[in-house]
């Protein structure tokens, strides 16, 4: 796979704002063939239009994928990809769904142009294929507000894309430009002409690397302007209304709330910079109380620091030597009420919890300081200004720029009234550049606008009318939109329906939405995607096809689901012989050869399973009435931490003798270099071990499972949850580690930590049954019976892809487990939606689950009984009854081995790693196993183990089941 990364540049603080492009070097690069850019200023904005053409060199084909920001102030409107040698412009979908559609195609070795909002204002767009000895043709549009700097207005162009391809153009209009505009950084680079009343630019030299970046500073006519336009049937409006920008000092208050963003991705946030903007701060407060949280994985507890005569040392040390680990929670503090204000130091990106952010009172704001580039800005600017704050960005090289604006109020918008239009909306941190920007949604043909700005402290009354008269502007719906989505991120987890709408209405990502191209007719008709306009009325005739085919694959569902329960049922019923069956030959296994399964009659291609009995083969023909009593009186389970990545010799067993089953697990010790540190270092020591080891391994989950294990056995339990927490920093949206992160959550005993994680899984994953499982499951421990039971029945009804098959009887099991704890606990669950033909609790003596963290991986189960009789893929049913659920093949998981009635002894449980058509996460693959005894009785017990399998043909012993006789 060819990266080829579209990166904000680090070295020029400038030109860190911006979307920078390169190509990196290889023996064989991908080129750029072709590149061209056209921009246009309207007013204050601007749009500018990328075209960007690969060529591919190498003798196959590769993938591209295109990763970066955009500043403050930008918007990603569309892009378009080549299709048959046209240029085709992509079409909104909803984000989780664009992700399906991605992994999808990717399966059938066809993979759609998707961009995408990762966290932020971070982009990612993915191509494929890029053709052996061929080229692709990319093209992306944003628009953005321009900024004032030396009482004009400031337009920054990014020039830096690698090596710079001979067919290169660069064109601009500059419409309403008075004055030939300064050339900053790149000089003499264009020539300007005149034209329509401002200035057409082309260039006048080629393009350098060296060049960098382009800054003009436009001298454009401030005066006041409205714009109005046509979008979707809808009528906008958009006013640039210039304002005073004078900043008068503001009242401080006597106690100051300081949220210090604390989690691990905080440090590379510029600290020198955020202590020397505190330090003008402090010095104006003179005399305050200052209390401190510091925020992670959760909220740590406020300490109180007093400032005197602008002395803060104390408080400046505690800073300075702050530790940054755990995830981010930003939401997980509480105000307090005689709080005069509170300043919020991060990024704003929240990856960690499920809390909403609070609300402040009436008399409080909230000041967010951001580094420059990577942070939420819209959250963050929506939060502060919801409390008459204002977010501020953080320039490295100007610091004091931050104190000024927080020491200060610039003009404020006390109050807007408008006839004849509604939904408005205003931009009044842009106002301290002198431009406040209004819009809204005209109602009528014609329309008044009336504002009140209160400018140093006085204030001023601003009216403007709207009729047939006023310009249109391309780019007033667009500023409307922009506004709206940074509202509505404020409170992203609650507005999510209405961000996906906005996004798809207006056809830009989101955090919602995003943007993908597609090969065929077909390809759009098969995944739901409304394609560009030009192939509507095909698209709707396919539709009406598609559409009543898969309303009988749903009723094809359930039926299915229905009749492979009824198997199960009857298997359950049947009653098995527990003497000890006759040796057979067993039949050869599957192995995995050039990417493909095949049956494989090598011995030596799978350890071999013990010698199984001629028994039947798996449902129906096995299924019959019958029964007999169960083995199983009493489970006791024995709670053993399980880490690392090889395998102890003990193994700890406990016996009861009076009869019933206990678990016996081994005891994994990893063999890295740190686990024997943390080991031998003094309770109080282990965690400064681990921060001393983290840098080594900051993209290994295995390191922070690991060390998180070493606490939990140390009964740090605290720490091991925060360091536990880094798994949802470490790249973020991926839902393999997050799910390995709810998995080990579970384990430890934290599901309502969980939730929140399988949540945000469900979100990344939703056309995956795993995703409503787990967050059935960790609902469940919760005691959340309503939820758990719906989400369950979720994997029963919706028609999965093939690759998970009978994943439904597995769910169906758990669900109707869950309804019987809450039966016993006297909880009622509403089951009207539930097909009465499924409820049936089925339960066992003996149970095993087996999930994992990697896609297109295979694992397998495996389960030895006392009779020797090992129960796998390959023979799923044995002598005594014991049943393996079908073999997962294409990732993920779960595999279940079930047993009704167990006989005395020993079974044996082993996890071996069969394969896979990835690169898996970490350089391993993480497993997870449930242990169950009496499973859906009162008396059931559980025991969650995770653990981790290396490389492809490894096996490991996981535990043993001990079922003692009944006396």
């Amino acid at each position: 796979m060819l990266l080829l990364l579209l990166l904000a540049a680090q070295a020029q603080a400038q030109i860190a704002r911006w979307p920078l492009m390169r190509v990196p070097e290889a023996s064989e690069p991908v080129r750029l063939q072709s590149l061209a850019i056209r921009g246009a200023v309207s007013g204050s904005m601007a749009e500018t239009t990328v075209r960007m053409v690969f060529f591919n060199p190498n003798l196959r084909q590769l993938e591209g994928t295109l990763e970066f920001p955009l500043a403050e102030g930008q918007q990603l409107t569309g892009f378009s990809l080549d299709i048959d040698g046209a240029l085709r412009p992509a079409v909104p979908v909803e984000k989780k769904r664009g992700r399906e559609i991605l992994e999808a195609e990717e399966r059938r070795g066809i993979d759609p142009g998707l961009l995408e909002q990762t966290v932020g204002n971070q982009f990612r767009l993915r191509v494929y294929p890029i053709p052996a000895g061929g080229s692709r043709t990319v093209e992306l549009r944003y628009v953005e507000t321009l900024k004032r700097e030396q009482g004009r207005l400031a337009w920054l162009l990014p020039l830096s894309y690698g090596a710079l391809p001979q067919d290169t153009r660069l064109e601009l209009d500059l419409n309403g430009v008075r004055e030939e505009p300064a050339q900053i950084d790149a000089s003499g680079l264009l020539n300007f002409e005149r034209h329509a009343g401002g200035y057409r630019a082309r260039l006048a030299r080629p393009l350098k690397a060296a060049d960098g970046a382009l800054k003009l500073l436009l001298d454009a006519d401030l005066a006041q302007r409205v714009y109005v336009q046509e979008f979707g049937g809808a009528r906008y409006f958009m006013a640039e209304l210039p304002v005073g920008t004078q900043r008068v000092a503001r009242p401080l208050p006597k106690v100051v709330g300081l949220l210090w963003d604390s989690s691990g991705s905080a440090a590379s946030h510029p600290h020198e910079a955020q202590l020397q903007a505190l330090d003008r701060y402090f010095k104006a407060l003179g005399r305050a109380e200052v209390r401190l949280t510091r925020l992670r994985d959760r909220a740590e507890a406020p300490q109180v620091f007093r400032i005197a005569e602008g002395n803060w040392e104390a408080l400046r040390k505690a800073l300075s030597t702050t530790v940054y680990d755990g995830a981010s929670a930003l939401s997980d503090w509480k105000p307090q009420a005689d709080v005069g204000e509170y300043l919020l130091f991060s990024d704003g990106l929240s990856n960690y919890g499920g809390q909403r952010f609070p609300a402040l009172a009436a008399n409080q704001r909230l000041y967010a300081l951001a580094p420059q580039l990577g942070a939420d800005t819209a959250r963050l600017a929506s939060l502060a200004e919801r409390s008459g704050g204002q977010l501020i960005a953080i320039d490295p090289q100007r610091p004091e720029a931050a104190a000024e604006a927080l020491l200060g109020d610039g003009p404020q918008l006390r109050a807007i009234n408008a006839s004849g239009a509604g939904e408005l909306l205003a931009d009044v941190a842009g106002a301290r550049d002198g431009l406040l920007r209004v819009a809204g949604k005209l109602s009528a043909s014609t329309a008044r606008i009336e504002l009140t700005v209160l400018e140093q402290g006085k204030p001023r009354a601003i009216a403007f009318d709207i009729d047939a008269a006023t310009p249109s502007g391309s780019l007033a719906a667009w500023w409307w939109a922009s506004r709206k989505l940074q509202e509505l991120d404020g409170e992203h987890e609650l507005r999510r329906g209405a961000i996906r709408r906005l996004g798809a209405e207006f056809g830009i990502p989101t955090r919602e939405t995003s943007l993908i191209v597609l090969e065929r007719l077909e390809d759009y008709v098969r995944h739901e995607v409304l394609p560009p306009e030009s192939m509507r009325a095909a698209y709707e005739k396919l539709k009406m096809v598609r559409g009543q085919q898969l309303a009988q694959k749903r009723l094809k569902q359930l039926d299915s689901v229905v009749r492979a329960f009824e198997r199960k049922v009857a298997w359950w019923e049947k009653g098995y012989p527990k003497d000890i069956p006759l040796p057979v030959k067993p039949r050869p296994p599957v192995v995995l050869q050039d990417g493909v399964y095949q049956r494989s009659e090598s011995p030596q291609a799978m350890p071999q399973p013990a010698p199984a009995p001629a028994a039947p083969p798996p449902p129906p023909s096995y299924l019959a009435p019958g029964g007999m009593a169960s083995n199983f009186a009493r489970a006791d389970t024995r709670m053993v931490t399980v880490t690392g990545s090889s395998i102890s010799r003990d193994v700890e067993r406990e016996s009861r003798q009076n009869g019933g089953a206990s678990i016996a697990l081994k005891k994994w010790q990893a063999d890295a270099p740190y686990i024997q540190r943390m080991k031998a270092a003094a309770p109080d020591r282990i965690y400064a071990v681990y921060l001393d080891e983290r840098p080594s391994y900051p993209n290994s989950s295995a390191f922070f499972l690991d060390a998180a294990g070493i606490l939990f056995e140390k009964g740090q339990r605290e720490l091991a949850l925060r360091v536990l927490s880094n798994l949802a920093e470490m790249e973020l949206e991926n839902r393999q580690v997050l799910r390995v992160l709810g998995y080990r959550l579970m384990q430890a005993g934290a599901p309502e930590m969980a939730v929140p994680v399988f949540e945000q899984v469900q979100l990344l994953g939703e056309e995956e049954p795993q995703s409503f499982r787990d967050l059935g499951l960790a609902l469940a421990d919760c005691g959340r019976w309503q939820r758990a039971v719906d989400q369950l029945y979720e994997v029963v009804l919706r028609p999965w892809d093939g690759r998970f098959p009978e994943i439904e009887l597995i769910a169906l099991a758990e669900m109707n487990e869950t309804l019987a704890k809450a039966q016993a606990k006297g909880v009622k669950v509403d089951v009207g939606q539930i097909d009465s033909r499924l409820l049936k609790n089925l339960p066992l003596d003996l149970r095993v689950v087996l999930t994992w963290d990697a896609d297109n991986s295979d694992m397998d189960l495996w389960v030895t009984d006392p009779n020797g009789e090992r129960s796998f893929y390959g023979h799923r049913l044995t002598y005594q009854g014991g049943m393996m659920s079908p073999d997962m093949t294409g990732g993920y998981g779960p595999e279940e081995f079930s047993l009704r009635h167990a006989k005395p002894g020993v079974y044996r449980v082993e996890a071996h790693f069969y394969g896979h058509r990835q690169q898996v996460v970490a350089g391993a693959t993480t497993l997870q196993l449930k242990f169950s005894t009496g499973f859906g009785t009162a008396a059931a017990k559980d025991q969650m183990v995770t653990l981790r399998l290396a490389g492809q043909g490894s096996t490991v012993l996981v535990g043993e089941f001990e079922v003692k006789p009944k006396k």
